[in-house]
């Protein structure tokens, strides 16, 4: 027997806390995902998967196990720069990337090792940039890869947690030139008009506006850079279902006398109900590890947005990790919260193995529901 295994099958806790440590040990911030990328191709062949690594970086495993549906579990490679040494300490394992989501994708990676009883199609997907404006690996994948019958995709939630949704996100850059001039001139001035910019951005989300509240929207003034001849100004919204961005970009065209406005990037809110089969699935792995399960929206956003624009599919978030430790200087993860997230995800495999197998014809036509989890 592998000693990565256990006589039942299923991966070892030793195995999968290794392999979450050499993970978090090579760096990976995004667009420079390729060693772990490599090294995640050849450890999922190890465990049984066949795989590689696509044209835009993102690896690939796949377990085929027959006829039955095909589940996709995604994360992602990158993380942010920076982060605190790989160290294990009281049950926590240190390091950037243990919460944000190298934590969630070895965890997708051990329980789909261990799902011997899996009788379709597992592919696991690490993905690129998730971190980035463009979101480049989701978007390959959704472009290149068979739509699957369901997806989980590997952001921490805790591990008692399911996510239904989040907001969307819309990308803004205004960019203004002027005639140079003195300070005293009373005509607008380029950083001026950076600034009424951000203030018309504001006004038009109206007093409401939250970075707090899942059904509102909330702004960021990411970055300004100018002077009296050239400004800049990056501005973010996170956008609530039904979100109207063209009366958005109408009405802060219509406020600027000068300058541009350019989309970097926009990708719309999603959420599912709480009757989703992958909710229901996840839902009775966390009971089966006797807790009571959480369901939550975020304010953020994640790969689950742009896969949601393009599959209409059965699909939640989930993974273990404490996300308010995304990208925070002491980021780690409780081990045994970690070895409780890929129980709670063997056991969401084994419910999802009753969903019905759509045949290549009918890849387009909506998912029948999932029969019973008992």
């Amino acid at each position: 027997m592998n000693w990565a295994f256990t006589t039942s099958g299923r991966v070892t806790e030793t195995y999968a806390a290794g392999l979450l440590r050499v993970m978090l040990e090579i760096p990976s911030p995004s667009y420079q995902e390729r060693d772990l990328a490599g090294f995640l191709a050849d450890t999922m062949a190890q465990l049984g998967f066949q795989t590689h690594i696509d044209s835009v970086g993102n690896v690939i495993g796949v377990i085929d196990r027959g006829a039955g549906p095909t589940l996709m579990l995604l994360g992602h490679l990158d993380t942010v720069a920076g982060g605190p040494p790989v160290l294990s300490e009281d049950g926590r394992l240190y390091g950037r990337g243990a919460v944000d989501a190298k934590g969630p994708l070895a965890a997708m990676i051990c329980a789909a090792a261990g799902a011997v009883g899996f009788p379709g199609r597992i592919v696991v997907v690490g993905v690129v940039e998730e971190e980035t404006p463009r979101s480049r690996g989701a978007m390959a994948i959704r472009a290149t890869l068979t739509r699957p019958d369901a997806l989980i995709i590997g952001e921490p939630s805790g591990w008692s947690s399911v996510v239904l949704g989040y907001k969307g996100k819309l990308d803004l850059r205004y960019s203004v030139t002027c005639p140079a001039t003195h300070p005293t001139n009373p005509v607008p001035k380029a950083s001026e008009l950076a600034a009424v910019c951000w203030e018309s951005l504001l006004d038009l989300l109206g007093p409401d506006a939250s970075h707090v509240v899942f059904e509102q929207p909330g702004a960021t003034l990411v970055q300004v850079n100018g002077d009296l001849t050239r400004a800049t100004a990056d501005l973010s919204v996170r956008t609530p279902p039904g979100f109207d961005v063209d009366a958005l970009l109408s009405g802060l065209r219509d406020r600027l006398p000068a300058g541009r406005i350019e989309v970097l990037n926009s990708v719309a809110a999603c959420r599912v109900g709480r009757a989703d089969p992958v909710v229901r699935a996840l839902v009775s792995g966390i009971r089966l590890q006797h807790a009571k399960p959480r369901l939550v929206v975020k304010t953020a956003t994640s790969d689950m947005n742009t896969l949601a624009e393009a599959w209409d599919i059965p699909m939640a978030v989930y993974g273990p990790g404490d996300s308010s430790l995304d990208h925070a200087d002491d980021e780690y993860i409780v081990l045994s919260e970690y070895l409780r997230g890929i129980d709670v995800l063997t056991t969401a495999l084994s419910a999802l193995a009753l969903l019905p197998a759509r045949s290549d014809d009918r890849a387009d036509a909506a998912p029948r529901p999932l029969r019973s989890l008992r």
